[in-house]
């Protein structure tokens, strides 16, 4: 089952469980995130509209501090389809693997900081945020390319929204039968569903991290790193083996 969450031949099961599972990851990270730093880095939209309030109040810092942040997501989506990129033109197993491994490495960064940042706050407090809205991005990129944008992870305003539509057309009341009607309307239960886990998985991710860094620190980071690695670990390793064979081959 593992192995079918990050194979290069996607089904759409294996797209909704691998995106049900960053969800659950994306909600702990950003509730770790929240208890660090007092600020989510999930989404942009307030990234965004801090940046617009802070240039017209003349905060410079505050500004810039936004700004790099926005950055840092976008970078982090690019990383994304850099790698994605790369291991297609290769023909390699590991396409989606090496930025969910990537992201594993920098969740234990992302820990790491956050357990110094009493240390030297003005250093690892800016390293902090810039960590976390690159993880998302990166995150956020890898699920919108699995499932050709049907699923995202790291926000939930369009997966509040398809899901509100949905409900709308469940609960809307046709006057005639399906088959007697141009506009009958009739809800993508299927979609409904997808959504409503997402969303529901995000919660729970939430409630788990929040706990979790509350009790024990950023040592919480670890068992989501773990998580991570055990579903990129299987297409790269049958690449370093495929690798491995292929030397073998050569010197003989």
């Amino acid at each position: 089952m593992i192995q079918s969450l990050t194979h290069k031949v996607r089904t759409r099961r294996a797209n909704r469980q691998l995106g049900g599972l960053l969800a659950f990851v994306a909600g702990a990270a950003n509730a770790g995130g929240f208890l660090a730093i007092q600020r989510y880095t999930s989404h942009m939209t307030g990234i965004v509209s801090e940046l617009a309030d802070n240039l017209v109040l003349g905060n410079v810092y505050l500004s810039a501090a936004g700004l790099a942040a926005l950055l840092a997501f976008t970078a982090g989506a690019a990383t994304t389809a850099v790698l994605v990129n790369w291991a297609r033109r290769r023909h390699l197993h590991s396409e989606y693997a090496f930025s969910l491994m990537l992201e594993a490495v920098l969740l234990l960064l992302f820990g790491l900081l956050g357990a110094n940042l009493n240390a030297l706050i003005d250093i690892f407090l800016p390293a902090t945020v810039l960590v976390l809205s690159f993880i998302m991005g990166l995150q956020n990129a890898i699920v919108t390319k699995i499932s050709k944008a049907e699923i995202r992870t790291t926000h939930m305003t369009g997966i509040v929204t398809d899901l509100g539509i949905e409900l709308g057309r469940l609960l809307y009341w046709n006057r005639t039968h399906e088959g007697n009607a141009v506009h009958f309307v009739r809800a993508d239960r299927d979609k409904l569903g997808i959504h409503a886990t997402i969303l529901g998985l995000f919660f729970a991710g939430g409630l788990a991290g929040a706990l979790a860094f509350k009790q024990v620190g950023f040592i919480a980071t670890v068992p989501l790193a773990l998580v991570l690695s055990a579903v990129a670990w299987p297409p790269l390793w049958q690449d370093v083996s495929d690798w491995l064979r292929s030397r073998d081959w050569s010197r003989s």
